[in-house]
Parts: structure tokens; sequence; C-alpha cells
């Protein structure tokens, strides 16, 4: 547990800096040049995640549960992950419709995958690693909706609806192919309920 607990603190701490203490990137980019900064951020983002993921490894299989969810919470989770694959698929396209109602397609998308997995796990292990990324994901909403009233430019500006059905026809494509066996051979476990 103590690995999985240390990937979180490194790899969302590199994640809040910029929300926590902004001046720690301008320092840093003004001392290293914004190539360098780059590079460290990555790896340090980079270790974090690796130890978040040995450390969910090694924590899933002595931990034991909170709460065992019904199955029921399992179909809930697989319709929750449609709109959170096709946010997340809108996010790294231009904007389009899609991007500029939710204003934030990634952060959406993650929390919505956050949510709808603590709702279908109830292992300690699995309960800290999505509730962590819930609250990272909404305080960094927060964080954006910020700086959205200090007018900095944040916001996605539309470009083409033709994005939104690419992040329609994407988010499917990449939810069917995790249902289908991506999951499975990523996480080691299907998605699909049993019963």
């Amino acid at each position: 547990m103590t690995l999985l607990i240390l990937g979180l603190l490194i790899f969302f701490g590199s994640h809040l800096v910029h929300v926590l203490a902004p001046g720690v990137r301008a320092t840093a980019i003004a001392r290293l040049g914004l190539g360098p900064w780059r590079g460290l951020y990555s790896l340090i983002s980079l270790a974090g995640f690796v130890l978040m993921i040995y450390g969910f490894a090694q924590a899933r299989a002595v931990t034991g549960l909170l709460y065992n969810p019904p199955v029921a919470m399992k179909h809930v989770t697989l319709l929750l992950m449609v709109p959170a694959m096709i946010c997340l698929v809108a996010g790294f396209l231009p904007a389009g419709r899609i991007a500029v109602a939710v204003k934030h397609p990634q952060v959406l998308a993650v929390k919505i995958w956050a949510l709808a997995h603590l709702l279908a796990n109830g292992e300690t292990s699995s309960v800290i690693l999505f509730l962590a990324f819930l609250a990272w994901g909404v305080v960094l909403r927060i964080s954006l909706k910020r700086r959205e009233r200090r007018g900095e430019p944040v916001l996605p500006v539309f470009k083409s609806s033709r994005y939104d059905t690419m992040a329609i026809v994407l988010g499917l494509l990449l939810y069917g192919l995790m249902v289908w066996r991506l999951h499975e051979w990523l996480i080691g476990v299907s998605p699909l309920p049993m019963a």
C-alpha cells in the first residue's frame, strides 16, 4: 500500500504543482529553460505513474473489501464509461461542440471514469486509487474555473462539428476495445459483469 500512496503523491503532486504552487513552475522554467523543465516534469510524472501502477498491483493482492457493490453497479459503470471515452477522445481533438459544451472534456472523462469505478469496486486499494483520481479531477476543475474568471484562455474554442463525429466514433471504438479485451489485458480483470 505504501508504494501506491507514494506513487499517487508523486503523480498528483507533479500534476497539481501549477495549482498548489503556481510560482514553482515559472521559477523552474526561468532557471532550467522550458525544454529541461518539461523533461524533468515528465520524468517525475512517469516515476509516480509507474510507482502507482506497481503499488496498486501489490496492494490489490493484500487489501480487503471496504464495501461489496451489487452486480448492478458494474452495469452502471459500463454505461458511464461510454460518455467518459467520448469525452476523453474529444479532449485530444480540436474543439467540436462536445468540447465546448463540457469545457474540459479530459477532466470530465477522468471524473466520470473514477466515479464509475468507485461504484463497481469496493477493495481498499481500488477505493484509494479512484478517490484520488476523482479528487484530482475536482481540484483541477475548480482551478480551471478560477483561471477562467481571471480571463485566462483555458476554454476550448470551437473549430468544427466534424470533431464531434470523430470523438463519438473513436470514443465508441475505444470503449468497444476496452470491453472486448483491452481492459482485461491491461488490468487483468474483465469489465463485463458475471451476472
